[in-house]
């Protein structure tokens, strides 16, 4: 410390020496003697140098002054330095101990910190629950199937050997006597199936006969036009019928189904409504102005988002592995086709091959036709929604996404059966991508970017095909107009030459044509400008206008627009042809010519698939009659609260329709319905065909 002063010291007295020269001095000693030629210039010159030594000095003591406070300053900043670095090897040190231990009891803490989130969420459940069941019950049964699936792949995961080698005996047993037990059980099957048309068909009509007529026919002409007729595998083929028919009744005969997937659809349509936040945000209140532009697209970018992140989220991988591993089970079909075709239940036809796309080039080109008509036989999540806001039942379109998956493997198996042996044909290759995001919102980010494309692409589609449409009906007409025919269009073609396929589904032949022009739009267009052509119907039916106009039909029954939804619902269309040569092509270029060869075939294989999921819409689908609008019609008047719902509407356009009118006071209703609800539904609808106060008034 005291070298330090002593350095200092020196440095500081060095200072004036340096600032003061010897030229200095004599320039002020020749000044002072210039200016004093005779005083007394030795007592000046002595009084010149004591000032200058006394400043020196000075300056020096401030000097020092300055140089010691420095050096507190230092020493100060040294002692503070090593406290931080002690404070910081200490902080140091505990973060080190607190990161071991985690290390070392990761596990236990992992459980520590799952058991008090399932512990809260159980708790919350049981409050919920505890005060209004019935207000709680989606959420509780949400629970016990998510609990049954968690145990099921802990169990599974852990003592899968242990469940084979208990189930083995029976499994043998089965083996043993199943050539005989298979012939059984199919003949208990389809003698039930009978039976139940018989039945159903006594209650409800000779429609639902027509629509098994259909089923039985379409399946037919898929066997006889078969790429392999002789060598077809019928166990994917019944199974994926069957699957399809258990569904359907589980979704539209039975009431907790029918309820369940009732709710489900009103839960989309909430959900989807709150898209509406970030549309009006953008285009401002009136958006609605331009409804398609700025309603029904916004829905496919908030959709798109949402499943990029459940996707990263692991969520629907989860949901595509258990459906997949169903059908596998059940149908046999390989684990390639199996997940491809549970994915397109979610996703497009160009991100469910994605899946499996490390398995591509090494499938069958049996599979490779699967693959395609599970992609045109099913439509996207994405653009679920937007059919959904077009007004079209949301409960038929969930149905048709989930009932299409089955009927896809089993008309691809059926018109290109499978005559190589896969590659890939075990349980544990049901593995997929999990995306390139690397958090909550980069996934969700990158779902909104990835909509772009497809917003664009909707956009600029409809566009162009509704303008060729009109481009084509206005030639059309033009052409028929030298034959006396100007009504000739495109609708007028398509409904002849699609009338029949229609009527095989089981619908009215009245209601034929139009189903048929809806399928010409779907198939040569796309579904998006289908769609919209039945939402427009759907719209006039709820109005509740005249069924005719200058003997025009105007709008269809409740029954043809149900099996409609159906037929219309998946991609196959022309347009996604070249979509799903290019997409697949990208992902495996050695399978270019395979690709290719198959697409045409699969094409009409998924063209198929949806006629069938159609027919047997058509065979589970209630159709009003009149004792079930007698009572429908009287509880509406009688109750006092008359609402203009589906049904009512329905019902009252049949009633008013098939009423026989003399003259005033001299109209009698048809079947079992009083005068009170003729009256009713007059006032009702409103309809100009026939006058109101003709009809008595009844107390």
């Amino acid at each position: 410390m005291s070298s330090k002063i002593s350095v200092e010291l020196q440095r500081v007295a060095a200072l004036p020496a340096q600032g003061c020269s010897n030229t200095g001095f004599q320039n002020d000693e020749d000044g002072f003697e210039n200016q004093n030629p005779s005083g007394n210039d030795h007592s000046l010159r002595n009084r010149v140098v004591q000032n200058r030594e006394h400043e020196n000095g000075k300056q020096v003591e401030e000097h020092i002054t300055i140089g010691q406070d420095s050096l507190r300053k230092d020493e100060e900043e040294e002692d503070d330095q090593e406290t931080h670095r002690k404070g910081y090897r200490c902080l140091e040190r505990m973060c080190g101990r607190m990161s071991d231990f985690c290390r070392e009891h990761k596990t236990t803490l992992r459980y520590i910190i799952w058991g008090i989130l399932i512990a809260g969420y159980l708790a919350l459940v049981i409050a919920a629950c505890v005060m209004n069941f019935h207000r709680a019950l989606p959420l509780f049964v949400i629970t016990v199937v998510a609990i049954f699936f968690v145990v099921w792949d802990h169990l599974m995961a852990k003592y899968e050997s242990q469940i084979a080698r208990f189930l083995s005996p029976g499994q043998r047993l089965l083996d043993s006597h199943w050539f005989w037990l298979k012939w059984v059980i199919w003949g208990c099957l389809i003698l039930g199936v009978i039976l139940w048309l018989v039945f159903d068909t006594a209650k409800l009509g000779q429609q639902q006969l027509v629509s098994f007529g259909g089923l039985i026919i379409y399946t037919s002409l898929t066997f006889l036009f078969s790429k392999h007729p002789t060598k077809v595998y019928w166990r994917p083929v019944f199974w994926g019928i069957g699957l399809q028919f258990l569904l359907g009744l589980l979704i539209l005969r039975t009431e907790p189904g029918f309820m369940a997937f009732d709710w489900l659809g009103k839960q989309v349509q909430t959900f989807l409504g709150y898209s509406d936040a970030g549309a009006s945000f953008v285009f401002g209140e009136k958006y609605t102005d331009h409804f398609f532009a700025f309603k029904v697209l916004p829905i496919v970018i908030f959709f798109s988002t949402v499943m990029s992140m459940l996707y990263y989220l692991g969520l629907m991988q989860w949901i595509i592995r258990k459906v997949g591993w169903v059908m596998l089970v059940t149908m046999g079909t390989s684990p390639v086709e199996s997940v491809v075709a549970s994915g397109n239940i979610f996703i497009g036809q160009t991100e469910s091959p994605l899946l499996v796309r490390p398995y591509l080039p090494y499938v069958t080109k049996s599979e490779l036709h699967a693959i395609m008509t599970a992609g045109f036989s099913t439509i996207a999540g994405s653009v679920l929604g937007a059919y959904i806001s077009f007004g079209v039942s949301s409960s038929h379109l969930l149905t048709a996404s989930v009932m299409s998956a089955p009927a896809a493997l089993a008309i691809s198996k059926l018109f290109w059966p499978e005559t190589e042996t896969p590659k890939i044909n075990l349980k544990n290759a049901m593995k997929m991508e999990s995306g390139d995001s690397r958090n909550l919102l980069e996934a969700a980010t990158q779902g909104a970017s990835s909509s772009i494309s497809l917003v664009a692409n909707i956009a600029v589609n409809l566009i162009a095909f509704l303008a060729l449409l009109s481009f084509m009906n206005s030639a059309l007409s033009w052409l028929g107009n030298m034959f006396d025919y100007p009504q000739l269009s495109f609708e007028v073609i398509c409904s002849y030459v699609f009338m029949p396929f229609a009527f095989m589904m089981g619908v009215d032949w009245q209601d034929s044509f139009m189903v048929a022009k809806l399928i010409g739009y779907k198939t040569f267009f796309n579904e998006f400008v289908a769609y919209q052509q039945l939402s427009k119907l759907i719209s006039l039916r709820q109005v509740g206008g005249p069924k005719f106009v200058d003997g025009v039909q105007q709008y269809m029954s409740m029954r043809s627009e149900a099996i409609s939804t159906y037929a219309l619902c998946g991609f196959a269309n022309f347009g996604s042809l070249g979509i799903v040569i290019g997409g697949l092509t990208s992902m495996a270029p050695s399978r270019k010519r395979d690709i290719t060869a198959g697409a045409m075939r699969a094409l009409i294989a998924g063209t198929i698939a949806c006629f069938l999921t159609a027919c047997i819409a058509g065979m589970l689908t209630n159709t009003p009659v009149d004792i079930n609008c007698h009572h429908i019609l009287e509880n509406a008047f009688n109750s006092g609260l008359v609402r203009n719902t589906t049904n009512v509407v329905s019902c009252c356009q049949g009633l008013l329709s098939s009423a026989v009118v003399k003259g005033p006071g001299e109209v009698i209703p048809t079947g079992n319905h009083s005068l009170y609800s003729l009256k009713n539904c007059c006032n009702l609808l409103n309809t100009p065909t026939l006058n109101c106060s003709w009809i008595p008034n009844v107390l």
